[in-house]
């Protein structure tokens, strides 16, 4: 099973020399970012630092920095492991397209240990603070990088309801830290909350939020999990975890959160409430420009006895989000294959910040079957945003960069093979000449057939191999080689 709350999975760590303690004082503007990309990129262990400068508050990073860890968290052995759960859930109705997979989770209810359990009580309000005793300069934001617009907390999970109809949404998003009781709200134009805040804005009523830090490491994978608006984030936490996640009622918001957290802000988003956030350097490795973004006052603070605060650095990749993508990119090619049944499997590099790149690999049954599954692509939820599909034939390793790199180049005459159009593109994408929508590009470097065109004397050419047989005897004998 997955640990129950972030602490525990810390102790474990630490028992397994996998976290390190740092007890000398450090600056959260710009040198806890400055160790923790270090250390991310090394490979190196989870980081609690004790002494963070201005706030008696241990910080918490680089928790999901490695597979390893991350695996560890969810209670797995490998991603696949996910996957065959969720691929046993579409059996053996084998639905289509989003519909199947609202079905498909909708059997997630009937499990027992799956749906949240509400409790009365909970660790994550021991304490309680209000009024004048709210004060988010007490808590440890960072500041990242040189030109950051100011300091951010980066893995607080953002909790808000659809003022018609009542669905919670579960959301990471960054949040900056404005003054001591006052954040911006950065969702972005594609996500679920600024949906329920655009609604609420819509109805001239305020919209109740809560930012939960610290919280049971299945919820704050479900956070970033891409799932349809109707698919309960706490549902698939629960799924993932093998055991029902407790939740508290807030204090002051008609809203529930994990009970195991470490902190919760929470606060009333009035309609119009806006002031400039940014700029920050992203996961896409750039800086975002400065823009009105809602800004939430904070009414009320609950936490722990002797709490801690949990947060990543983002930046140039790798980064912490890379196990994060990589485990969505398993945990959800069953579901994708749901709606384009012609994959057989696929890749989102963590170069291309998982989602402006795709490779996907089919087996080819008729003219032109790339380009459908490019298009198909184009319309499944939020791989909508993927701005460039290289489709290969099955027998092409989609994680081998050098083997598609290969196909890719030189499987494709670009007067043909080349499919480009518009459409929209990520928020946080600064290439495409407008925001929100710009080109994008597919390419065919599958084995073209006579029927697409193909026509050349003797077809499209078989690719060098090992004779089998010589291949056999190399084996046999490679120790008599000395080498």
């Amino acid at each position: 099973m997955a640990y129950d709350d972030l602490r525990s999975l810390l102790r474990a760590l630490e028992r397994e020399g996998d976290l390190k303690r740092i007890k000398a004082e450090v600056d959260p503007y710009l040198e806890v970012g400055e160790i923790v990309d270090r250390v991310q990129k090394s490979g190196g262990p989870a980081l609690l630092f004790e002494n963070v400068r201005g706030s008696a508050m241990p910080l918490a990073m680089n928790v999901f920095g490695t597979d390893r860890r991350l695996l560890k968290a969810l209670g797995l052995k490998s991603y696949d492991e996910i996957s065959a759960k969720i691929g046993g859930l579409l059996k053996p109705e084998l639905p289509h397209g989003f519909v199947g997979v609202r079905e498909a989770f909708g059997k997630l209810g009937a499990m027992t240990h799956v749906p949240p359990r509400k409790v009365k009580e909970a660790p994550v309000q021991e304490v309680v603070l209000t009024g004048d005793d709210v004060d988010l300069e007490k808590l440890p934001a960072l500041f990242t990088w040189p030109k950051d617009g100011g300091s951010f907390f980066n893995l607080g999970l953002t909790h808000t309801k659809h003022p018609e109809n009542g669905i919670r949404n579960l959301g990471l998003y960054r949040l900056q830290r404005h003054d001591k009781r006052t954040i911006g709200m950065h969702w972005q134009i594609h996500k679920d909350s600024r949906n329920h805040y655009q609604v609420a804005a819509r109805r001239g009523e305020r919209l109740p939020v809560a930012i939960a830090f610290g919280a049971p490491p299945a919820v704050t994978y479900a956070s970033t999990a891409p799932l349809p608006e109707d698919i309960d984030e706490y549902m698939f936490a629960g799924f993932l975890q093998g055991k029902r996640i407790e939740m508290v009622d807030c204090k002051t918001v008609p809203l529930q959160v994990p009970a195991q957290a470490e902190v919760v802000l929470e606060g009333w988003l009035e309609p119009g409430e806006m002031l400039p956030e940014g700029p920050f350097g992203d996961h896409t490795g750039f800086y975002t420009p400065q823009e009105p973004f809602p800004a939430l006052t904070i009414d009320c603070v609950t936490m722990r006895r002797r709490p801690l605060l949990q947060s990543i650095v983002v930046g140039r990749p790798p980064t912490e989000d890379g196990p994060l993508g990589r485990a969505t990119e398993r945990f959800f090619l069953p579901l994708l294959k749901i709606i384009v049944p012609d994959i057989v499997d696929y890749h989102l590099p963590e170069s291309g910040g998982f989602h402006n790149c795709a490779i996907v690999s089919i087996e080819k049954k008729y003219p032109k079957h790339a380009q459908k599954v490019m298009h198909a692509i184009w319309g499944a939820h939020m791989m909508s945003l993927t701005k460039l599909i290289v489709i290969v034939d099955a027998d092409c390793d989609v994680r081998n960069m050098h083997e598609v790199s290969w196909r890719a180049l030189g499987n494709t005459d670009y007067a043909r093979d080349l499919t480009v159009v518009e459409g929209p593109v990520d928020h946080l994408d600064h290439a495409s000449y407008q925001q929100f929508w710009g080109g994008k590009a597919g390419i065919d470097a599958t084995r073209k057939w006579p029927e697409e065109g193909y026509t050349r004397d003797g077809g499209w050419p078989d690719m060098v191999e090992s004779d089998p047989s010589t291949a056999a005897l190399v084996d046999r004998r490679w120790k008599e080689y000395g080498l």
